[in-house]
């Protein structure tokens, strides 16, 4: 299937789980009530609005003939931030908000893509957007490169491991006009987070997700009734579940840790030719192991592995006046300290 089509066994891949901490060399520091990772990763979902993002929706085509939905908001700028959401995410999240926001105050364009069968509308052909659909982020970087002279990717969860894969794995045929790439809380290593995820203090996520999941299945079975069904899909618990009856099936894999293993950025990260930052809290609870590669990161040193004490998942919270959490201005800062803005 490729180079890393080595077949893992779940029930022991507590064994590569590293035992060590990786040293905190972030200097972020979380308000006093966040510095717990659940806490943290909730509360802005729960109470962040972010107002005054006017997208302007365009559709491109796909070689496959499906098409993508992309979301722009143009500031005038020959640099634009491709920004790539999470699982079952869109770019109506407030993270994908709140970084356009920032992006546009500094006068960066923002294109926020949504993944198939995630924008809201129904999509042509019986795929999804999955950590290793590289073929949809190069789609979108191409259609860009045709109206812009500097292209940054900007990743969130899965989105962060999707753009970094595609960096490592198109590392000798991406366009000259992608620039570099920021990424945060990013499951590098598929395995470990699906185990973290699989976890009993986190259960309330992993329903979380089997329900959006569900949601987006029973979408494609109105468009697809007689290739795909939810029969059993209450029988489902983690992702492993869910990718062997899914994910794997419809994209071609052998198993859940098959496509894990293929499509996990960390085995890439020493191929990027381009200047990437991941930036991942130690107290994230959705990740653990592998998604912190320190060695990785040390070996390439176009990327920087950027580790925070607090910041939970997607979280990074910080209350300044212009309303832009950590996070985003960190990203703006990255933008703004590559040569050439």
């Amino acid at each position: 299937m490729s180079e890393m089509g080595v077949s893992l066994n779940f029930s022991r891949l507590e064994h590569k789980v590293p035992s060590y901490r990786p040293e905190i060399n972030s200097p972020y520091t979380a308000p006093m009530l966040l510095r717990n990772g659940h806490i943290h990763t909730i509360y802005p979902t729960l109470f962040r609005k972010v107002e005054n993002v006017d997208y302007v929706r365009e559709h491109i085509v796909t070689p496959d003939q499906d098409y993508l939905a992309l979301d722009w908001v143009r500031a005038g700028s020959k640099t634009v931030a491709i920004i790539t959401h999470g699982l079952e995410g869109d770019s109506q999240r407030h993270y994908v908000k709140g970084m356009v926001r920032a992006l546009n105050l500094a006068g960066i364009d923002a294109l926020a893509w949504n993944f198939r069968w995630s924008s809201g509308e129904p999509n042509r052909q019986l795929r999804f957007t999955h950590n290793g659909a590289i073929d949809d982020l190069q789609t979108v970087i191409h259609h860009a490169s045709l109206r812009y002279q500097r292209i940054i990717l900007i990743g969130f969860s899965m989105g962060g491991n999707l753009s970094l894969l595609y960096l490592g794995k198109r590392a000798n045929s991406i366009s000259d006009s992608v620039k570099g790439c920021i990424s945060f809380s990013v499951p590098c290593d598929l395995a470990d987070a699906s185990l973290a995820l699989a976890k009993l203090e986190n259960i309330l996520y992993m329903k979380r997700f089997l329900k959006l999941l569900h949601q987006k299945v029973k979408t494609i079975k109105m468009h697809f009734p007689t290739e795909i069904d939810d029969h059993d899909f209450c029988r489902l618990k983690n992702f492993k579940d869910f990718d062997d009856k899914y994910t794997a099936p419809m994209h071609g894999f052998a198993s859940a840790e098959d496509y894990w293993t293929q499509c996990s950025s960390r085995p890439w990260l020493k191929h990027i030719k381009v200047t990437a930052v991941i930036i991942n809290s130690i107290d994230d609870p959705f990740l653990q192991g592998g998604c912190y590669p320190v060695e990785e990161c040390t070996i390439n040193p176009m990327v920087t592995l950027e580790i925070t004490r607090y910041g939970g998942h997607v979280g990074f919270v910080q209350h300044g006046a212009s309303g832009c959490y950590w996070s985003e201005v960190r990203a703006v800062n990255f933008i703004k300290e590559l040569n050439g803005f």
